[in-house]
């Protein structure tokens, strides 16, 4: 039974062949800039900029808002290491900071507390699908002239105090990993309010040039000037069609996802050393994953190993980035470094029957009993 599933069928293979007979498959096309539409009106932005991953869209953010070589970028250390690789690849120094214990989401106070005179940012990360604090944050980020952006990857279709997730922040990065809600097999997104942040990226990700399409109607043969490097991050728009698909599909996959989560958080309830994952009340989860927390990390370890024993995916849940070599990290982030050892991803997607929970909810149940 796998930790993830994508939920795919004859909608996305019509519109894929749709786009076969079009004639354009390469990225930045005519169905990619419908995607864009659909998406942007679906996260409550004006804009949007279809990438080639959730990773290429937080480099590009950070490009945009004009960070630099001598910059410290606030990250929540609780999150995947496309995070802090961006703020690396934009040539500026990511400062971790710590998280809450119950959420896995950024800690406002933490996030005050380190920002200096080179911070020009905080990236917030809406861990497995649900959103951070982003009023608290946005006071922070307000009272000391930085900007906010939210890191989204898993939470398409999440929403904060009523509002959808992508339109918190300054900007916002998405991801259409094969593992998240709504999938192309890879691909992601920048969304954001501010035009002129996203028609930079747009020429950004197309090599710094004007981007084919916007050529196509012109008179003449106009060549297009590049005036900054850019990078090709862009999604084909063979996936934009499966995206496409997908958008129409969010509704009854966020209410599969919810349902799985509502008969885990009963049938865990009131199993001894282990904490199913928590919705706080004024959000809505997007369950991209679920999370449960065990006591400690020797258990967690041994609970895995019998669940995969039995032919049940699991995972760690995610990284604590600031003990990851790469990064040359100092801080001592105890909650983070604590979530790494002790939280426990079971499978979690809207392909998944009642039978299939029962038996996880039964497994996880006899691993932490220790029946044979």
């Amino acid at each position: 039974m796998p930790i993830g599933s994508p939920t795919v069928g004859e909608a996305e293979l019509a519109a894929v062949a749709e786009v076969f007979r079009s004639g354009w498959l390469a990225g930045s096309g005519p169905t990619c800039r419908r995607f864009e539409e659909r998406f942007a009106r679906a996260v409550g932005v004006r804009h949007a900029l279809a990438t080639s991953s959730c990773g290429t869209a937080l480099h590009l953010g950070l490009r945009v808002l004009g960070v630099a070589r001598a910059d410290e970028v606030i990250v929540a250390d609780y999150t995947f290491l496309a995070t802090a690789h961006a703020v690396v690849h934009a040539g500026a120094t990511p400062v971790f900071v710590d998280v809450r214990g119950d959420t896995g989401t950024v800690d406002p106070d933490a996030v005050a507390a380190a920002v200096t005179s080179r911070t020009v940012g905080i990236i917030a990360v809406d861990v497995a699908g649900q959103p951070a604090d982003y009023d608290e944050l946005a006071a922070v980020a307000r009272r000391h002239g930085l900007w906010l952006f939210e890191d989204a990857a898993c939470a398409a279709g999440a929403t904060y105090r009523g509002r959808p997730a992508g339109s918190l922040a300054d900007l916002a990065a998405f991801s259409f990993h094969g593992r998240k809600g709504i999938t192309a097999g890879e691909g992601g997104a920048l969304v954001s309010d501010r035009e002129e942040l996203i028609e930079r990226a747009r020429r950004l990700h197309s090599y710094g040039i004007v981007p084919a399409i916007e050529r196509e109607s012109a008179t003449g043969l106009p060549v297009p000037g590049c005036e900054e490097a850019g990078y090709n991050y862009r999604l084909s728009d063979v996936q934009a069609a499966i995206m496409t698909a997908q958008l129409d599909r969010l509704p009854g996959l966020l209410a599969s996802r919810r349902a799985v989560a509502e008969r885990y958080r009963e049938g865990f309830a009131d199993l001894p050393g282990v904490t199913p994952a928590v919705e706080l009340p004024d959000r809505e989860h997007a369950w991209q994953a679920y999370h449960l927390t065990v006591a400690c990390g020797e258990e967690r370890d041994r609970i895995a190993t019998r669940l995969r024993e039995r032919g049940i995916g699991c995972g760690f849940g995610t990284y604590a980035c600031h003990l990851q070599p790469v990064y040359g990290s100092d801080r001592h982030l105890p909650v983070s470094a604590r979530l790494l050892a002790t939280r426990l991803a079971i499978p979690m997607h809207a392909n998944l029957t009642g039978a299939e929970v029962d038996r996880v909810i039964g497994e996880v149940r006899s691993a932490v009993a220790g029946s044979p």
